[in-house]
């Protein structure tokens, strides 16, 4: 007998809880893609002295691997502090923490010193 013939002959209560089983399988799966999302090309962050927009798509071009900056540097999360504030410049570029790991003296973007008008922008 083989197995087309077994599963023809199988109860319909077996028959129900394999279909049952599938879709909860394809259910599942589908919900494993949709968790897995694109990040956002641009995120804005408010600051006193203008708001300050991260071009993801632009960082993600420059270093094609996220674990470069994510959980390391930042959390994985659109609303996750930025952890890079006035007096924090400094601090974060001689400890290469936060947008500081990359952005700082011989470093490899622009360090924030006389870059001000790169980052922040008055609306």
């Amino acid at each position: 007998m083989n197995l087309f013939t077994r599963f023809r002959q199988a109860p319909a209560c077996l028959l129900s809880l394999l279909a049952a089983l599938i879709v909860c399988g394809l259910m599942l799966g589908g919900k494993a893609f949709a968790d897995d999302k694109a990040p956002k090309a641009k995120l804005v962050f408010t600051a006193k002295n203008g708001n300050v927009t991260f071009d993801h798509a632009a960082h993600i071009k420059r270093d094609k691997d996220c674990k470069v900056c994510h959980d390391k540097l930042f959390e994985q999360s659109a609303t996750a502090p930025l952890n890079y504030k006035p007096a924090m410049h400094k601090t974060a570029e001689a400890g290469k923490t936060s947008c500081g790991f990359c952005h700082h003296a011989e470093g490899n973007a622009f360090e924030s010193k006389a870059n001000c008008g790169k980052c922040h922008v008055k609306s």
